[in-house]
């Protein structure tokens, strides 16, 4: 742009020596902005292509930390949280306040005179009342005992009307239910497992995470190096379609043949667009799962930890640390205490006792002088005489359903322990396989450069070429997804005993600082 600038202002068709020092002010002019302009361009090229360069380990870190899955987890984490705290807080004493303030009442009811006759008279009066009592559960019985004080006023208008004060400055309450499911001894013995295993679940959800990051990672990472090798295959296809041109003028090839590196040509562009396109994919597939912008540039992990896994000594790291055990223990238990509540429904018996004082005058503080006391006792029973087998039959389906479940708890821990068998081999093996791919992609690579300077010369044919090319990319491909088996073998060895093979030591979560996270 400057030079056709410049070109125009040399045309000009009379210029006077001024004319010429301000024309060649505006021409370095102009360069300068149109130097800053061109300049400006690559910044903003950059900042839209930025990229984030990431391990396989700082991947799994930033899944942990910030995917949509890790929310997820921890969300549920939060929800068995506080439920443990709803059922340790029910264990505690409660101080409640109840107060009707006030209440007004002005109407006419019937009443029944000595002499059989029922007349109407009117009620007109305003009560007040409010008591404060606190309650404890008693967990080994299942009862509840609670003190109380409360205190009642009501004013009576019209003829005759005036102030009533009761007082109930303590009485003492017993609620116990006997012959009945202790529903809070059960509780003690379930909810705890519960929380267990809820915490045992979130650590294995958070190893999961690290899978799906590592699937993601890999699928990226096979992604780009299958475009690596569409390009690596153009060019090679456009170099040796040159030679066989070359070939083909000398007579040393057929035009058949020529025709075919020309197709290989064409078959190259297309797979190189086509990886181009699964490779975008595979980048805002990770992009998604790490909720991040930037394009994402994966790095081949390059060494993995040599370890060999025993299997008694996973199976126990599983035993001690996995939901699986906990799960099985809970099932049981509420097996158990659904046959306790049949079982139970037979008879409904319920002692209520309460000791206590009470007072009343037409002041408040008489209310609280002459205090009588005042004592209720009563058992309330339900036993039924006849009910046709109904609630045999209730105790017969809780204990059908006991038998059933553990029937299953039984089939599910010989299926977890051949899971873990079965995993342990696998990751075992796996060491060795990558070691064999990694072997046959250095052997596929230097056969496919041989073959490349072989064909040059002359001496060999173009399907054995051919055949170089698809096991040199078949080797490549290979050891990346060998690679990838190995780290998704060992994170799910991982989740499943929330064990470290690295460091030897059980995977381990601050609880109550990641519920008090923001």
């Amino acid at each position: 742009m400057s030079k056709k600038l410049e070109h125009i202002v040399t045309f000009s068709p009379t210029r006077t020596d001024s004319q010429s020092v301000a024309d060649g002010l505006i021409v370095r002019s102009l360069r300068t902005i149109v130097s800053l302009l061109i300049a400006m361009i690559p910044l903003g090229a950059l900042a839209q292509t930025d990229t984030l360069k990431l391990t396989l380990d700082e991947c799994i870190a930033m899944a942990r930390r910030q995917s949509v899955d890790a929310a997820v987890a921890l969300g549920r984490l939060k929800s068995a949280y506080w439920q443990w705290r709803s059922y340790k807080a029910d264990l505690l004493p409660e101080v409640s306040f109840s107060a009707t303030l006030p209440s007004y009442n002005k109407r006419y009811t019937s009443y029944q005179q000595a002499d059989g006759g029922v007349s109407y008279v009117r009620n007109d009066y305003l009560g007040l009342d409010g008591s404060l009592y606190v309650s404890q559960k008693i967990w080994p019985t299942g009862g509840t005992l609670s003190v109380e004080t409360s205190l009642d006023f009501l004013h009576q208008s019209g003829t005759g009307g005036g102030n009533q004060f009761m007082s109930m400055p303590v009485a003492l309450t017993l609620s116990q239910p006997i012959f009945n499911v202790n529903h809070l001894r059960w509780n003690r013995r379930i909810e705890p497992l519960r929380y267990r295993e809820a915490q045992a679940n979130f650590l294995s959800q958070t190893e999961r995470v690290a899978m799906q990051a590592i699937n993601h990672f890999f699928n990226l990472l096979l992604a780009k190096e299958q475009v690596g090798i569409a390009r690596q295959n153009l060019q090679k296809a456009e170099e040796l379609y040159e030679v066989a041109k070359a070939k083909r003028e000398m007579g040393s090839i057929s035009e058949n043949d020529l025709l075919q590196f020309k197709l290989d040509v064409l078959k190259a562009h297309s797979a190189l667009t086509n990886s181009e396109s699964s490779c975008q994919s595979c980048q805002f597939a990770l992009r998604a799962f790490l909720d991040v912008e930037a394009d994402i540039e994966p790095e081949t992990p390059e060494t993995v930890p040599a370890m060999h896994l025993q299997y008694s000594d996973v199976l126990t790291h599983a035993l001690e640390n996995n939901a699986h055990a906990t799960t099985i223990r809970r099932r049981q238990l509420e097996a158990d205490y659904s046959v306790a509540q049949a079982k139970a429904n037979r008879r409904n018996i319920n002692l209520y006792a309460q000791l206590g004082y009470t007072g009343m005058a037409d002041n408040i503080g008489g209310a609280y002088r002459d205090l009588l006391s005042k004592e209720i006792i009563s058992v309330g029973v339900s036993i039924p005489i006849l009910d046709w087998g109904k609630r045999k039959g209730q105790r017969r389906v809780a204990e059908s359903n006991r038998e059933i479940e553990q029937a299953q708890l039984r089939k599910e821990a010989q299926e977890f322990k051949q899971d873990i068998f079965i995993l342990t081999e696998r990751f075992n093996n796996q060491a060795e396989q990558l070691r064999i791919a990694c072997e046959a992609d250095t052997i596929a690579r230097k056969r496919y450069e041989t073959d490349v300077e072989t064909f040059k010369i002359g001496t060999i044919s173009t399907l054995e070429l051919s055949d170089a090319t698809t096991a040199k990319d078949q080797a490549r491909r290979d050891r990346i997804l060998e690679l990838q088996d190995y780290w998704y073998y060992y994170y799910q060895l991982r989740s499943i005993t929330l064990w470290d093979f690295e460091k030897g030591c059980d995977i381990t979560e601050d609880v109550e600082k990641l519920i008090k996270t923001p």
